[in-house]
Parts: C-alpha cells; structure tokens; sequence
C-alpha cells in the first residue's frame, strides 16, 4: 500500500512541469478525494484527482504565511 501524501489547506507546492503562465508554485485550496489548487502566478484554479496530484507534485514548499515571509 502506498502512503498518503500528507497534504494541509495553505499549503504551497511546486508541480514537476510548469502551468502555461510560466509559475510553478500552487496554493492548496482543497483537500479530499480530489485536491483543488490555485496558481499563484496568473490565480486560475484548478482541481485534480489525488492520485495524479501525487504524481505531479514536486515538493511542499510549505504554508502560504511561511512561503510569502521569505520573500
């Protein structure tokens, strides 16, 4: 059995291939079955099945408040 990704509301992730805007950070802005995120660069939303959004994530940068303090 593979292990869930443990995934929170807030959170910021960096997806494997670029959104056509050219940004690689997403806000997480749903959790469940299907895990809804929003772009930070351009804000389209976008939701996805856990399963692909496993597949596609990269790596948790961290929470939205964490993310944009080190800016």
């Amino acid at each position: 059995m593979v292990p869930i990704l443990e995934i929170h509301l807030g959170d910021v992730v960096q997806m494997r291939k670029p959104h056509p805007c050219g940004g690689y950070r997403w806000e997480v802005t749903r959790v469940g079955a299907d895990i809804g995120i929003r772009c930070l660069t351009c804000g389209r939303r976008v939701m996805l099945p856990r399963d692909r959004f496993e597949k596609q994530v990269k790596r948790i940068l961290g929470s939205i408040s964490e993310v944009n303090n080190g800016e």
